[in-house]
């Protein structure tokens, strides 16, 4: 999961589910109605409230869609989602690419809400704290925002909306994920009888907050079990940087019994394993459920991969903030992998149950 985060120095510092349209629409409907009783003495025309419905139903949506990088194989089939969504419901949007950059998504954000041409807003945060006031201007401002994928605020343990007025949080809480691949590596090495087992912890960018979150979790997941942490690399979240960490690891660890990391960063680790012919000896566990991912579980090269679906949040935001912008629905926390098989946990066992929403 190719997430990149500002370095911890900068930082100052999941279900409700979607209003029915509909009710919306219908109250919109009453209220223009009883205005109309209040302002003359005459009867509403015959299919006013309907008209009114329609209307409101069918109100352009512009959307400013800032995407932290548009040439990352985990955002473009979000961004692809999302735009199809997009086409289907007769809005526009705008993408604005980061790339990489939070200084750049900073000001692409300010220069979005002094334009006025934009009704709605998805934020897809390169560093979450620092949009909360922006994002709460644009709010006050009349302009209805959706944060997707990276967590909008302090807190990395919650996908509950952390600024007022937020029309939805379609994000993945970074605790849960480590959560779950600390509970992965144990049943991994458990699988193994591996006392102690040696593991090989694969950061993707280590002075992220998200990283961090990560980790923590991570540890408390392990704390007590025979899992020791034996050394650490770093992937940047590509395969290439991944597969030196991992050389690196297993130079400096010829014992080393597991690596868990991103689903990029074990791609690249597999082919380093596979080059110190270690391949069947080194466990793997991933987190992302990339076509990689499911392959490698599927062949046994990989043991298991935490879930999760980008896609998927480019259509529940895109759904979202036209609900919002249409209809003032408050969609609230939104989880993009909540109906999954095994709470989105990739095992050999229910592979097949999962359907990969980017490449890796």
């Amino acid at each position: 999961m190719p997430f990149l985060l500002a370095p911890l120095r900068d930082l100052s510092h999941r279900l409700p589910r979607h209003s029915a349209v509909v009710a919306g629409i219908a109250a919109a409907g009453l209220a223009l109605a009883a205005c109309s009783s209040s302002s003359s003495s005459a009867p509403p025309a015959a299919g006013s409230t309907s008209a009114s419905a329609s209307a409101s139903s069918n109100k352009p949506v512009n959307i400013a869609y800032l995407s932290f990088a548009v040439e990352n194989s985990y955002d473009a089939p979000m961004l692809a989602a999302a735009q199809t969504v997009a086409s289907d419901q007769n809005a526009t949007l705008k993408v604005f690419d980061a790339q990489n950059n939070p200084q750049t998504q900073y000001s692409q954000l300010q220069d979005v809400i002094n334009s006025g041409q934009y009704n709605g807003i998805i934020v897809q945060p390169i560093f979450g704290t620092g949009l909360t006031q922006l994002v709460a201007q644009a709010i006050t401002k009349g302009i209805k925002v959706v944060n997707m994928d990276q967590i909008l605020g302090p807190n990395l343990g919650t996908d509950q909306p952390q600024v007022t007025g937020l029309s939805a949080n379609v994000a993945f809480v970074p605790t849960d994920i480590g959560t779950k691949l600390g509970q992965q590596v144990v049943a991994a090495c458990a699988s193994k009888s591996l006392q102690p087992c040696k593991v090989g912890y694969l950061w993707a960018i280590q002075a992220s907050a998200l990283d961090v979150a990560i980790n923590g979790a991570f540890k408390k997941a392990i704390a007590g079990s025979p899992v020791q942490i034996a050394t650490e690399g770093q992937s940047f979240f590509t395969p290439t940087t991944g597969q030196q960490a991992v050389q690196t690891m297993l130079q400096a660890q010829p014992g080393l019994n597991l690596i868990v990391g991103s689903d990029q960063g074990i791609e690249g680790g597999a082919i380093a394993i596979a080059t110190a012919k270690k391949t069947g000896k080194v466990i793997l566990v991933g987190y992302g459920a990339s076509a990689a991912a499911l392959a490698g579980i599927a062949s046994g090269a990989w043991y298991s991969d935490v879930a999760q679906a980008p896609a998927s949040e480019g259509r529940l935001a895109v759904q979202a903030l036209i609900k919002a912008v249409r209809a003032g629905t408050n969609s609230g926390a939104i989880d993009p992998v909540a109906g999954l098989p095994n709470s989105g946990i990739v095992t050999k066992a229910n592979v097949a149950q999962f359907t990969a929403e980017w490449p890796g």
